[in-house]
């Protein structure tokens, strides 16, 4: 070592604290101080006793990308949400057990369910068959979802916190069966912003028939900042009030929005801490954009004759050729960067006259349904394989809760059904050809581990890279979050 090193480092040179990390008692014993501060922290932050720190939000671009908690699997997220409670036992759930015992009473079951007294067992409406090199048991009702049975994974074992339909698809899309909460689209947008400026975050597709019972709630914003709500279209129902009126040409329309901007920008220097009006110029230029970038993506005519044959968006069928395209613009949202697309499929109506709501005369009314919802979804899964989405997207199907094993007394139909139902997942992070938890031999109730729709969010988040437990909302006294105090991640169906 040089002299000129020699003194810059001799003994002399350094405090006596710097002395002391040198001296090897003391490395050692402030080595053993940092690992324990490391390791408390690590336990404390697994026990959930450090605060979480919610995204920092920039009003004037509520939207921008934010980063996740921990690298994602998943970038955006399409739920398809088949409102009404589909049945479990006429599509996934099979149960031989049910088949065999068919008109004979529920030995132990429940003499009165939701709407009255219960009637006897009924096997399913349709028959199974295998499907895939997993050999998975699908209905016949839903013939072309049994196709990709071993790029999914299946989770028989939910439970839901109401039997009535609008408070579980509260608890369904929000966590929580009371009005007023956040949507699990509105959380997440909330906490990842998008990645395509020019189309909203978070975009809710109602189907052709109309809404689901609980309407916006689904896609409402609760108590975030309403920025982060859904925005509701569809292909036979987009976006009003776009266009300029015919009077205004393009070039003045133009002019008129350049100036409102550089008023805007001059009022918002002036009142630089001002975030809702920040947030409100930001909404109008979204708006402004919009203007060219919805018409574009509702524009199906770029679509080829295939393309369009393969969804059933060519059906004779009025109401499956409408969802057919519906799901198409599912696709093409993805495909621009929308982070959150909720797809529905069922309306509400009573007697399950536009939904899934299986009463009076299920194998009638799910000969309806099926032949909509089944085509379009699984072409719409298939399409985005093809096209690489998969490798970034998450595909949740869902429904509220499911049906019961027996029949209505007086009906052919079934009643809801709470204890026990399935969804299933696919494309980014999930481990494919998978069958997760399990109901009892009748189908009745969740044995085999019984999950909650919280468990279910929770698996969302994780793979877009979101602890649930870290994201948090302050409100009235609280940090809220999506799953509430619960949920864990499904680990046992990630890849």
């Amino acid at each position: 070592m040089s002299s000129f090193h020699q003194k810059q480092f001799s003994q002399e040179s350094i405090s006596p604290q710097g002395r002391s990390l040198l001296d090897r008692r003391g490395f050692l014993g402030h080595t053993v101080s940092a690992l324990s501060a490391v390791a408390l922290t690590s336990l404390l932050n697994e026990d959930n006793c450090l605060q979480a720190k919610p995204p920092v939000i920039d009003p004037a671009h509520p939207n921008r990308a934010r980063q996740p908690h921990y690298a994602a699997k998943a970038k955006n997220v399409l739920v398809i949400f088949c409102a009404g409670a589909c049945s479990q036992l006429e599509t996934y759930d099979y149960k031989p057990e049910l088949i065999k015992l068919d008109g004979q009473s529920f030995k132990g079951g429940p003499p009165v369910t939701f709407q009255g007294p219960a009637g006897n067992l009924a096997k399913p409406q349709y028959k199974f068959r295998p499907y895939g090199e997993t050999g998975k048991m699908v209905s016949d009702m839903i013939p072309h979802l049994g196709e990709i049975v071993d790029n999914i994974s299946f989770v028989h074992s939910l439970t839901s916190k109401s039997n009535t339909h609008g408070p579980a698809e509260n608890f369904l899309s929000t966590g929580f069966v009371m009005d007023g909460f956040p949507s699990m689209g509105a959380w997440t947008t909330y906490a990842l912003g998008t990645e395509n400026q020019d189309l909203p975050a978070f975009v809710a597709i109602p189907d052709p028939r109309g809404v689901p019972q609980s309407s916006v709630n689904n896609w409402g914003p609760g108590f975030l900042p309403a920025v982060f709500q859904g925005t509701p279209f569809s292909s036979t129902n987009p976006i009003q009030n776009l266009n300029a009126p015919e009077s205004i040409s393009r070039e003045n329309d133009q002019a008129a929005r350049d100036l409102l901007q550089v008023l805007n920008e001059q009022h918002l220097r002036r009142n630089p801490a001002d975030g809702s009006l920040a947030a409100r110029i930001s909404s109008y230029e979204l708006a402004a954009r919009m203007q060219l970038s919805i018409p574009e993506i509702s524009d199906l005519s770029s679509e080829s004759k295939q393309t369009l044959q393969a969804y059933g968006a060519d059906s004779s069928n009025k109401n499956k050729a409408a969802f057919a395209k519906n799901c198409i613009l599912s696709r093409r949202l993805i495909e621009k960067g929308v982070r959150f697309v909720q797809l529905f499929n069922g309306a509400y109506a009573s007697a399950g006259a536009l939904n899934w709501d299986g009463h009076a005369k299920l194998k009638e009314q799910y000969d309806v349904h099926g032949e909509i919802m089944d085509q379009p979804v699984a072409a719409l899964f298939k399409d985005m394989k093809q096209r690489g989405l998969l490798d970034e997207t998450l595909v949740v199907w869902c429904t509220e809760f499911g049906r019961m094993p027996m029949f209505q007394k007086g009906a052919k139909g079934r009643d809801h059904n709470p204890q026990g139902f399935t969804a299933w997942l696919g494309g980014a992070g999930i481990k494919p050809g998978v069958s997760y938890g399990a109901t009892d031999e009748l189908g009745f109730k969740a044995v085999e581990n019984v999950l909650s729709v919280h468990d279910l969010h929770a698996t969302m988040l994780h793979l877009l890279g979101l602890d649930h437990t870290r994201l948090t909302f302050h409100h009235n006294g609280l940090d809220r979050r999506l799953t509430n105090v619960h949920g864990h991640a499904i680990q046992d169906i990630l890849a």
